[in-house]
């Protein structure tokens, strides 16, 4: 992503930056909040996001713990369940699965189990996702699983103002939160004051990062600046796209997605998961039910394949890129001229009428 010209009192942060400082200001303003993962005391993590915490807030807050993903979680659902908040860093998404039937046996189900008597104020921080030329293990998009989960919230920055505040917000929620963190945007850049953050909205809602009438790109995390890039490239072929960013997966903002796609009338869905059972199915399927009558061609999806991660040299053709984004939105308008110029389908009849 491209670094945001820098305002007055402003000079550029990285993602990380961000990640760091919402971490060490959620521990400044509540020693209830402690940090916990393999390596993120000493060596300040894998990805350096909490280098310094240990030595600023102390080990017993700032825990390097054993190479055992379940034992970090049942660790955490016991930290929360006396009142603490703890904030777990899995290295890398793939490495995060031993810990998934914690996840949903008992993190995703405590507050529902005992009628709201014990909340689970655990966050979860995942780094995910590709672009970073990383070997089997290191570059899954496993955000599919987490979402199907009830009882889970699911988040994901895609900007460095997002970061901080979606951070600071999954770690004051009193529901479990997992955090996915795009690797690839670890070392974005954007004009940010850390001292004066910016407000953004909270868990649960979409932006809009570009207004435009042609079709609607729906994503979140790192395909954001893909489809932000495509939106540009798609000028010289006369489209106008608009951009919405999740934001977050659940709860799922239906009212900004549907309003965006009913202004446009079409809509593509872009994400690196896989595309079978993947986000963007019920995305898709959501703005379908909702939106069918304001729908000029079917939403389309541009994912990454229904295969295991490939080896890095290949990851530029598994991912989603704006050629393929592209290639989308020209389908898209194809499919609304075919159905505007062929009788019998419903817009040729509606044309046909005088309705349209």
């Amino acid at each position: 992503m491209t670094t945001a010209p820098a305002g007055p009192g402003l000079k550029p942060a990285t993602m990380a930056e961000a990640l760091r400082r919402a971490l060490r200001d959620a521990m400044a303003d509540d020693p209830a909040v402690h940090v916990l993962g393999e390596d993120v005391g000493t060596l300040g993590g894998v990805f350096r996001i909490t280098d310094g915490l240990a030595k600023e807030f102390g080990e017993d807050r700032c825990v390097d713990t054993p190479l055992a993903e379940a034992g970090i979680m049942g660790t955490a659902v016991g930290m929360a369940m006396y009142g603490l908040r703890p904030v777990v860093e899995m290295q890398f998404d793939a490495f995060a699965y031993p810990a998934f039937e914690q996840l949903v046996s008992h993190v995703s189900r405590m507050r529902n189990r005992t009628r709201g008597a014990l909340p689970m104020p655990l966050t979860v921080r995942v780094p995910y996702g590709g672009g970073i030329g990383g070997v089997e293990h290191h570059s899954d998009s496993s955000e599919a699983y987490y979402a199907a989960t009830p009882g889970l919230h699911v988040v994901t920055p895609a900007t460095v103002a997002d970061a901080y505040g979606l951070l600071r917000a999954a770690i004051a929620s009193d529901d479990p939160v997992v955090f996915l963190e795009p690797k690839r945007l670890y070392w974005s850049k954007a004009a940010w004051d850390p001292e004066r953050p910016d407000e953004v909205p909270g868990i649960g809602r979409a932006v809009v990062r570009r207004r435009g009438t042609s079709a609607t790109l729906i994503t979140y995390g790192p395909a954001l600046p893909v489809c932000m890039e495509a939106a540009e490239a798609a000028v010289d072929e006369g489209w106008d796209l608009e951009v919405v960013d999740l934001r977050s997966l659940v709860p799922f903002d239906e009212e900004t997605v549907c309003a965006s796609v009913r202004r446009t009338g079409r809509a593509v869905v872009v994400h690196e998961a896989p595309g079978f059972g993947g986000p963007g199915g019920e995305v898709a399927a959501r703005v379908t039910e909702r939106c069918f009558h304001h729908l000029e061609a079917p939403v389309l999806r541009v994912t990454g394949f229904d295969i295991p991660y490939p080896p890095p040299m290949l990851e530029k053709h598994h991912l989603p890129g704006v050629d393929r984004v592209l290639d989308a939105v020209a389908r898209l308008q194809w499919e609304s001229d075919w159905t505007e110029r062929t009788p019998g389908t419903a817009a040729a009849t509606d044309d046909e009428s005088g309705a349209r």
